[in-house]
């Protein structure tokens, strides 16, 4: 008997508290939202599933957990920790990454540019709140709808807060769909919404392989502070359009980006626990995440008025949404949204123009406040 109340003891039904409760019915709920409603399922179902287990008394105590030295998370984690898995996933992206439509019209990357003051009007309200100067520039990272870069520089500047972040900045890219369409409407005319961009000109094979070699050099020097993240971003494109490394980019973009993110989503979730996240300090975290992505997008689309007042073939406004770096789900959203108003007008080859400056874009703005702050 005295053996069996010492084995009760050790369950998680002896140990249960209201956090726990609280933390795995969110892992539920995110696992739902993945499979049920279909939003951004390869991110949300393993980071629900993390956020399970992470959160079943009785499993840190044994040593098993996240923060557990020496258990299989610990080490999993590891990868989170040092910036690994973010940069593997740029190089997957990159293989990804269609940079055709930014090459043709460079006058876009001044969309994705805008989104980014997101970036900085959270910086500057994560301050207002309290934060810490180092805690609000991770914070910050979170409004260019970018997970791997919220994750590495929070990695570098805040790790307490490294769960927070990347769970919000996860949460809102899968909710980029239901936030970015009532601001695009907000603030576009029907008119506007109507506009039909011509289409691209024909991008030549030497231009698409010079791409990323310039674009590394010149972000790079301009923010070496995210010099990784950029080179596996660029590497992963080069491989993509050189022609002679199809192998390499297949698996950049297949198994290797999948195999991360099953690591980075399950790990991060299992990090989120209810001594971490039921705080009030997270919750202000998802506050400023929410007025970032609002903030991202609406620069983007105001921006884009702004230029139509200077250019003679006009720009759909819509297609400034895409600047956060939401790849390609605010594309879609862009194309979404227009094709409401006129189903012959399609958007999505444009719009992809400001999503990749925005990915460009939101690891150049961490270059810079890990070089300032770092």
């Amino acid at each position: 008997m005295q053996e069996l109340l010492q084995f009760l003891q050790t369950t998680g039904f002896y140990n249960i508290e209201w956090g726990s409760i609280v933390m795995i019915v969110a892992g539920l709920f995110f696992i739902y939202l993945g499979i049920s409603k279909e939003f951004e399922p390869l991110l949300l179902v393993p980071i629900g599933f993390g956020i399970v287990l992470g959160n079943i008394p009785g499993v840190a105590a044994q040593g098993l957990g996240v923060e557990s030295e020496g258990s299989v998370l610990n080490y999993l984690y590891f990868g989170v920790q040092k910036g690994i898995y973010p940069s593997l996933i740029f190089l997957g992206v990159g293989a990804l990454t269609d940079f055709t439509s930014l090459i043709a019209n460079p006058k876009l990357i001044l969309l994705g540019a805008a989104a980014q003051f997101g970036i900085f009007a959270t910086f500057m309200g994560s301050l207002l709140l309290g934060f810490n100067i180092m805690e609000a520039a991770s914070i910050g990272i979170i409004g260019g709808a970018d997970g791997p870069t919220s994750i590495y520089l929070a990695s570098k500047l805040a790790p307490h807060l490294l769960g927070s972040i990347a769970l919000a900045a996860y949460s809102y890219m899968a909710l980029v769909p239901v936030i970015q369409p009532p601001i695009m409407r907000l603030l576009t005319t029907e008119k506007e919404r109507k506009i039909k961009m011509k289409s691209l000109r024909a991008v030549s094979k030497k231009e698409k392989i010079f791409f990323p070699l310039v674009a590394l050099i010149v972000t790079a020097f301009i923010a070496p502070g995210s010099a990784i993240l950029l080179a596996m971003l660029f590497l992963g494109n080069l491989l993509k359009e050189s022609g002679v490394t199809d192998r390499l980019a297949n698996t950049a973009k297949t198994s290797l980006i999948d195999i991360v993110t099953i690591l980075i989503g399950f790990t991060v979730g299992a990090k989120t626990t209810a001594d971490v996240f039921l705080t009030w300090g997270t919750i202000k975290i998802f506050i400023l995440g929410a007025a970032s992505f609002a903030v991202a997008t609406a620069s983007g689309v105001i921006f884009a008025k702004i230029m139509n007042l200077f250019l003679k073939t006009k720009i759909n406004p819509l297609i400034g949404s895409a600047g956060v770096s939401a790849v390609p789900a605010a594309a879609r959203v862009s194309q979404m949204v227009g094709q409401r108003y006129d189903k012959t007008n399609y958007l999505v080859m444009h719009a992809m123009g400001p999503n990749v400056a925005g990915v460009v874009g939101s690891a150049v703005a961490a270059g810079v406040l890990l070089g300032i702050l770092g």
